[in-house]
This record gives structure tokens, sequence and C-alpha cells, in this order.
């Protein structure tokens, strides 16, 4: 099963979850951002949820920008993604909880 994970090379969590899956990639989406498809993909799985509010970079918006669309948002924006999101074969997880370690058998 093919394993990539979707983040930032500097993001703590992104980093613990690469160790834990050491058999998979991680595609920095600062330097390879997502297509427009793999943005509709992943908001239509999480919705709303991917869009990280408890960010510096939202916190940094103005009322205006963080009334724009997600999929916008995120395009302007790729480091509002909430990260990491894990592509593993045809499933997709969202950050690196407890719940999701134990889905990829790394709890």
């Amino acid at each position: 099963m093919t394993l990539t994970i979707y983040g930032i090379k500097s993001c703590d969590t992104c980093r613990k979850a690469l160790k834990a899956l050491p058999e998979a990639t991680l595609r920095d989406i600062r330097a390879e951002p997502l297509s427009e498809a793999e943005r509709a993909e992943f908001l239509a799985r999480f919705g709303d949820a991917l869009v990280n509010r408890a960010s510096t970079t939202w916190r940094g918006l103005s009322e205006t920008e963080r009334a724009t669309a997600p999929e916008a948002l995120l395009a302007a924006h790729p480091s509002l993604m909430k990260r990491p999101v894990i592509r593993a074969g045809d499933a997709l997880y969202l950050g690196w909880k407890a719940d999701v370690q134990s889905a990829l058998g790394v709890a």
C-alpha cells in the first residue's frame, strides 16, 4: 500500500507521522501545492475541518479573507491546511491523533 503524507516538512506533527510511517513519502504542500482536484477531494472528505483555524496563518487573515470559501483559502494559503493529510491506498486520514494512528496500525 502506498502511503503519502501531505504536509509541511517543518511541521512537528508531520515529522512525527513520517517517523512512525517510515515507508511513507512526505509531499511538502508549500513546495508542491495541492492541485485543484486534490483540494476538491480533501474538502469533499473532510469539509471545513481541513482548514486549520488555530494556525498562525489563520490569525493573520482579515475577517474578509476568513469569510472566503475553503477552496479559495487553501489555494491562496496552502499552510492553512490542517496537517497531515495521509493517503493510505484509497483511504484518507486527517491529523495524527490516536484514531488515525490506530487505523494505520501504529498505536
